[in-house]
């Protein structure tokens, strides 16, 4: 089902800030020292992170709905999400009194899954990618009527994404370059356009994530952006606005959440996460000011357990090891006292008496460890030698 759309201008971004006047946050703009200290420029958060429905989808669905006659409203909206614009398309419906369904990928995060369930919507799960869930929602469209609500390719969605360029331009004077997530590109869109508008000398960097890009593995923790090409519209769009587009690996979103977490207690999804990582990895050029746009904060609690172990990994605040005792009693009890005295806390312990390279007579110990820092993993790792542990670091 293909509707002709073209491109939104700055009245259509003014007006869509009028229809969400009262119901999307003006989210705040934080300062960070730590990136500011680790990047060795002044760098800005922009936490949309905080909108309703945990990002800035809401903006664009609400814009979009409330644009719609009540008869059509009446019929339903339908549409195709990873996961947050299914949020807010199930959010915008629910305050405006329509029916909603919205396809999601298998994969989907259950919290966003949950999430658009909780706020009244029907939820279909299907196909192992965005695309084969954007082509059955359509499908469904088609057969059943409703109003399909795309992502990215709609000028009212662009336009409610676009009041975030008007606010941001509001919000900071001095400031060299801005950078925008990209995966469908709506988002990014809305925002430079608004932007080259109101503030025309702005640098505008988008960041994709590797995994998504030709030849990559096409998986990225990075759901909110897994988009394997943006659309028509909005890369001819980005095309023209954006001075520079980047990508960045899972380990360095990872990082960035991990970062966020830690320093700025701010919780942020890998989408979100994705224009800290181009910032951190040095990728976006300017020498100025930079503010960096956390789209959104709706990360799974099982990746984000995950990701924070491995940061804490990677950091040497948490060390896994394996290692083996005489099995007799007190022998472990013996090791672990030890670790005591170093001031080590033990995380988790696990036997391991057939494991495969256990010689007769002794048990296999895996640890986990909370450490300080690298230096303090060294230098248990040759204390445990010392004490004639044979140690294999695991993480």
């Amino acid at each position: 089902m293909a509707t002709q759309v073209t491109a939104p201008g700055l009245p259509e971004i003014e007006r869509a800030r009028e229809r969400l006047a009262g119901v999307a946050r003006v989210t705040p703009v934080f300062p960070s020292e730590t990136l500011s200290r680790l990047t060795s420029r002044s760098v800005r958060l922009k936490a949309e992170n905080l909108q309703r429905t945990g990002s800035f989808k809401i903006r664009g669905a609400y814009t979009k709905l409330s644009s719609l006659e009540p008869e059509r409203l009446a019929a339903g909206v339908v549409a195709a999400s990873a996961g947050n614009h299914g949020q807010a398309v199930a959010w915008a419906a629910r305050e405006l009194g329509a029916p909603a369904r919205i396809f999601m990928p298998q994969d989907s995060p259950m919290a966003k899954v949950d999430a658009t369930r909780n706020y009244g919507a029907e939820v279909d799960l299907t196909g192992p990618a965005f695309e084969e869930t954007l082509a059955e929602a359509q499908a469904y469209v088609e057969g059943s009527g409703g109003t399909f609500v795309h992502p990215y390719e709609d000028t009212f969605v662009m336009s409610g994404q676009g009041t975030i360029g008007l606010e941001l331009a509001e919000q900071v004077d001095e400031l060299d370059t801005v950078v925008l997530p990209i995966g469908g590109g709506g988002l990014a869109s809305g925002i430079s356009l608004a932007l080259r508008a109101v503030r025309p000398g702005l640098r505008l960097v988008g960041v994709q994530a590797a995994g998504t890009r030709p030849g990559g593995s096409g998986h990225t923790i990075a759901d909110g952006i897994a988009v394997k090409q943006p659309g028509d519209l909005t890369m001819g769009i980005l095309g023209e606005t954006l001075d520079d587009i980047v990508t960045v690996e899972d380990e360095q979103i990872a990082e960035a959440i991990v970062l966020l977490a830690e320093r700025t207690k701010l919780v942020v999804e890998g989408a979100g996460a994705a224009s800290v990582a181009a910032v951190l990895g040095g990728l976006v050029g300017g020498s100025g000011a930079v503010l960096a746009l956390l789209s959104g904060g709706n990360i799974d609690a099982s990746l984000m357990v995950q990701v924070m172990r491995r940061g804490l990994a990677l950091h040497g605040r948490y060390l896994v090891l394996r290692t083996r005792v005489p099995d007799r009693p007190g022998e472990l009890a013996e090791l672990l006292g030890r670790l005591a005295g170093e001031r080590v806390n033990v995380v988790e312990v696990e036997h391991q008496r057939e494991s495969p390279g256990i010689p007769v007579g002794y048990t296999g110990v895996e640890l986990t460890l909370l450490t300080r820092d690298d230096a303090h993993c060294e230098q248990l790792l040759m204390q445990l030698g010392e004490w004639g542990y044979p140690v294999e670091r695991l993480d």
